[in-house]
């Protein structure tokens, strides 16, 4: 099962910078279950769209 990206950061930001989860938290504000996962072949963070949980899924 694919994932929708929302966004794509760098991993390699500024020290103290958090662009992924900045954005994350902006489209949590939105109501959107996000998650922010890294993608090791991209070296990059990525923030997705939150699978549902087998409790939670109907």
């Amino acid at each position: 099962m694919r994932q929708k990206v929302l966004g794509q950061f760098p991993a390699g930001g500024p020290r103290g910078s958090w662009p992924a989860e900045e954005f994350a938290a902006a489209r949590r504000g939105e109501g959107l279950a996000v998650e922010v996962v890294m993608d090791l072949d991209r070296d990059a963070f990525l923030v997705v769209l939150a699978r549902p949980s087998a409790g939670r899924a109907r």
